[in-house]
């Protein structure tokens, strides 16, 4: 007997007095120890039809169909069923897990809790249940780690605490979402084994919602495919990989970031160079705060990037990579010598660093995160001319029209917010917002991770394109290897603030000379396999 069985689902939302439906007769179901996968493009439905499973959409959807958990019906089901299948039978691990949690309660209060409305455990039972559920997945030092807020831990760490509080009642049913998609290649690697290992020695049902293919050809026993709404192919995992009959999977399986970029002019000039940059953070203790050490998260970096070069960085969470990249910008304090475009940015005032920002823009990992849900997608591209005034002196309204063109966006649309648009398209806005100002560095960091696989590859030839139309210099921050190789003409490695290796990006990618570069593509290609 199946665990979950999902037949006919419909899901509407409500939107403008127009009735969106979401999900349209999907049906699948999965069984005790098995991994059922469901992949797709944003939009397509994959998480709103996770979360109907347990009735998590909120009041604005209309629900129809059947969707049964151990033979009771979900659909219509009184609050108190509810509260005792959510998170006790059915347990759900989202994708950013820095968001799930609350950032003013410890670990130990987060898992409390759960432990407290499902099982009544209190006192030292229940403090001895989250040190055991801390060491099953991972955390070392785990009693010493129960007085910690989330943003004192890695990304790697905080997930696998979303993993112990969603295993902390022994749920029949494992509910991921995109679990990994903002981890480096060994985490996601070790995040997975992690899953695979509770689901054989605890006999859960794993439902895994991801765009990553590569993921679901390593765990999942079956897939579902959907598109628009629709489960558009269902099968065995080896059978759909092998042989995909729907053209959508075809496609899907075929998304690959792939090719070079342009080749560096020879007198091209150098934009950006450091030696010996440093940046230690001191680390205060007493009631003086003195400072009884340093967080050394950048050693001694020495990199150049010519103009229409793209540096790909790479290295595990807290390996430096982004601090470099803001030290760089001088968005962070640092030591050691910064030119850029030949002057020196150490040596800037306030005033001309002001002037000279326009040259130097980024682009973030979550587009959501960073754009502004109170701003029209006009007002978010147009930001920096309200600092900066216009690049050419001509309106603003056209200038946004023609980038909007640049990046693949219609011009008709910027009086929208960001929330109208797709993931890919916020991320073409907010890409949209760092070339209107005619940058000559943009700092990449992490600008495909939280992407479907497709719509990865049109960012990338995007970037490559802009690249060689305006020779823009790259500082492309990943830990996506396939990508960083398909965009960079050299790659730097970091490990805990060390740059441990620096070359040509296939030489690289083909002979790395150091184990921990061994070490990081040997996870990607595991992944891949």
């Amino acid at each position: 007997m199946s665990l979950l069985t999902v037949k006919d689902l419909r899901v509407s939302f409500r939107q403008d007095g127009q009735l969106i439906e979401a999900v349209k007769g999907v049906s699948f179901s999965l069984d005790p120890g098995e991994t059922v996968a469901i992949v797709g493009e944003s939009g397509s439905g994959k998480s709103v039809t996770a979360l109907s499973t347990v009735s998590l959409l909120g009041g604005s959807a209309e629900v129809s169909g059947s969707v049964t958990y151990d033979g009771q019906e979900m659909i219509g089901a009184d609050d108190r069923r509810l509260r005792q299948v959510r998170g006790n039978d059915i347990s759900f691990i989202f994708q950013e897990p820095m968001t799930s949690l609350n950032p003013l309660h410890t670990l130990e209060r987060q898992i409390r809790e759960s432990l407290e409305l499902h099982q009544g455990l209190t006192g030292d039972t229940a403090r001895r249940r989250i040190i055991e559920l801390l060491q099953r997945v991972g955390i070392r030092d785990a009693e010493s780690r129960l007085g910690a807020y989330p943003h004192q831990l890695s990304g790697g760490q905080r997930q696998r605490v979303m993993i112990a509080m969603a295993l902390a009642n022994k749920p029949d049913i494992l509910i991921a979402d995109e679990p990994t998609t903002a981890l480096d290649v060994t985490i996601q690697a070790q995040i997975l084994e992690l899953l695979a290992e509770l689901k054989r020695e605890e006999g859960m049902g794993l439902l895994f919602i991801t765009h990553d293919l590569s993921i679901v050809q390593r765990i999942a026993d079956r897939v579902c495919v959907m598109k628009d709404g629709e489960i558009v192919e269902e099968g065995p995992t080896v059978t759909v990989f092998a042989a995909p009959k729907h053209p959508y999977t075809r496609k899907l399986l075929g998304a690959r970031a792939v090719g070079h970029p342009a080749a560096v002019p020879e007198n091209a000039p150098v934009m950006v160079k450091t030696e010996g940059l440093r940046v230690w953070f001191p680390i205060q203790k007493g009631f003086l705060k003195r400072t009884v050490g340093h967080v050394k998260a950048v050693n001694d970096a020495n990199l150049t990037v010519r103009a229409g070069e793209t540096l790909g960085i790479v290295g595990e969470s807290g390996s430096g990579k982004t601090t470099l990249a803001l030290a760089i910008m001088r968005l962070i304090a640092s030591e050691g010598k910064i030119t850029f475009d030949g002057g020196d940015v150490h040596g800037w005032s306030t005033r001309e660093l002001r002037r000279r920002r326009a040259d130097m823009q980024i682009v973030f990992q979550d587009p959501f995160g960073s754009l502004s849900p109170r701003m029209t997608c006009e007002q978010i591209i147009a930001e920096g001319m309200g600092v900066h005034g216009s690049p050419d002196g001509r309106p603003r309204r056209v200038l946004v029209g023609e980038v909007m063109e640049e990046v693949g966006l219609n011009p008709a649309t910027m009086d929208r917010y960001p929330h109208e648009f797709s993931g890919g398209q916020r991320q073409r806005i907010a890409i949209a917002r760092a070339m209107i100002l005619r940058p000559k560095l943009v700092v990449l960091d992490e600008p495909t991770s939280a992407l479907d696989m497709t719509v990865q590859v049109q960012i990338v030839n995007l970037l490559r394109d802009l690249q060689v139309k305006y020779g823009l210099a790259y500082l492309f921050i990943s830990h996506d290897l396939n990508v960083v190789r398909a965009m960079s003409h050299r790659v730097l490695v970091m490990k805990q603030g060390d740059v441990i290796e620096e070359g040509e990006a296939e030489a690289l990618f083909s002979a790395p000379r150091t184990d921990y570069a061994r070490t990081l593509l040997q996870a990607a290609l595991d992944l891949k396999a």
